[in-house]
């Protein structure tokens, strides 16, 4: 028997989840939005990758990292970690309310 609803799911990290998984070394952070976006304000330490030329073949190995991605609010985290999930990759998290619930917690951002 299948299990309902086993389709792809993606889990909601807070800033403050993300940011301890970063210090510890367990969270590959990938940032989805434009370079035009990424140009102004980045998450420090995130790999960028944005959407509109993504392919989650491209995201470095996490070597036992969890993925999680970013972009401004978390439409767009959402997005990838879905076209992830469809390339065959198990990315199901992201950062939710994006940049803008990291700087609202407080956390770092670089420019």
């Amino acid at each position: 028997m299948s299990e309902q609803g086993a389709g792809p799911r993606v889990r909601d990290l807070t800033p403050a989840e993300v940011v301890r998984g970063l210090a510890e070394g367990r969270v590959l952070l990938v940032d989805v939005r434009e370079p035009n976006e990424t140009a102004l304000e980045r998450f420090p330490d995130a790999v960028l990758l944005p959407l509109s030329a993504f392919d989650a073949a491209a995201i470095p190995a996490p070597q036992g990292r969890e993925v999680v991605f970013a972009c401004r609010s978390g439409r767009r985290s959402v997005t990838a970690s879905l076209a992830a999930q469809e390339q065959g990759f198990a990315y199901g998290s992201h950062l939710a309310g994006g940049i803008l619930a990291w700087k609202a917690a407080g956390l770092p951002t670089e420019t």
